[in-house]
């Protein structure tokens, strides 16, 4: 007899609350004599499945069955159903079905309250391989070989060992510890250019986690946004780090990492932002914007 076999049908049981013997041999591929020792072998277990004769009859839970035997509170299911949910709607793998079984197991409607479009993820081939491939690296505790393109359109090949993958500020990236580099990383998956999965283990070494804004990289920027600029300042700087001035500007103050990328985002505010610090970052800005005047003046 398969303990998976009776596993299948207790879930059969729970999703679709009653099933025929015909339904359930023709699904595990097995006979109907089969599938009543089954049943039997349920009930001997506790389960109080029993069977209802008559033309839509079939094999029953006593309702209620799961709810009652349940360890978790309802606010504590929804909870996990509101987690899977979560991350059903990011286009993880097999989100959905599990969402399906645990709805069923605690019987529970959870609707579709919740949907999420990270764009490359749901429609590039090639991302999702990817992200299948960090996440058997994190889960397997495997090695990996990276090729990996910086802010400076530097590349350099990297061996890491992947410790979780994090979705931040609209952005996924691999947290890892860098062999190459003998230090902690944060990878952007979209500057993995290419990866390889090694063959060797490692045991996970905790990520340093930044709390409270202490110990962030970069230095202290402090940017004058125009009032125009309103509804990027919000999207973009935490509601803390931003001060509404008198004439509707504003100034906003971040630890930042100071970079080709730093002037780039800049950069993409137009004449919506003035630097205040530091002051050398005036100059790199404003030799920047002049390159991109003289490459493109009339």
């Amino acid at each position: 007899m398969s303990d998976s076999r009776l596993f299948k049908i207790l879930y059969e049981l729970l999703d679709q609350g009653r099933v025929t013997a015909p339904a359930l041999a023709g699904k595990l591929e097995v006979s109907q004599r089969t599938i009543y020792r089954d049943i039997e072998a349920l009930s001997g277990a506790g389960i109080p499945v029993y069977t209802e004769p008559g033309r839509n009859g079939g094999i029953c839970l006593m309702p209620g069955f799961t709810l009652d035997r349940t360890v978790l509170s309802e606010s504590e299911k929804q909870d996990v159903l509101d987690a899977i949910q979560g991350m059903a709607a990011t286009g993880y793998p097999s989100g959905k079905e599990t969402l399906t079984k645990l709805s069923a197991l605690f019987c529970v409607d959870t609707g579709n309250w919740l949907e999420v479009d990270f764009s490359r993820w749901g429609k590039s081939p090639g991302d999702h391989a990817k992200f299948e491939t960090l996440k058997t690296a994190v889960t397997g505790r495997r090695q990996m070989k990276i090729v990996y393109e910086n802010t400076n359109s530097q590349r350099s090949e990297r061996i890491v060992e992947p410790l979780k993958l994090s979705y931040k500020s609209k952005e996924w990236y691999l947290k890892a510890f860098c062999l190459t580099r003998q230090d902690f990383r944060l990878f952007k998956l979209n500057r993995i250019l290419e990866l390889e999965l090694l063959e060797q283990t490692f045991v996970p070494r905790p990520f340093p986690e930044i709390k409270d804004g202490a110990g962030q990289p970069g230095q202290r920027i402090v940017l004058r946004f125009a009032k125009e600029m309103g509804y990027r300042v919000y999207d973009e700087f935490d509601e803390t780090q931003i001060k509404h001035q008198e004439n509707g500007d504003f100034i906003a103050c971040a630890n930042m990492p100071v970079d080709a990328w730093l002037v780039g985002y800049l950069l993409s505010f137009g004449t919506g932002v003035e630097v205040i610090e530091p002051a050398y970052l005036r100059g790199v800005l404003a030799k920047q914007a002049h390159k991109i005047y003289e490459k493109n003046k009339p």
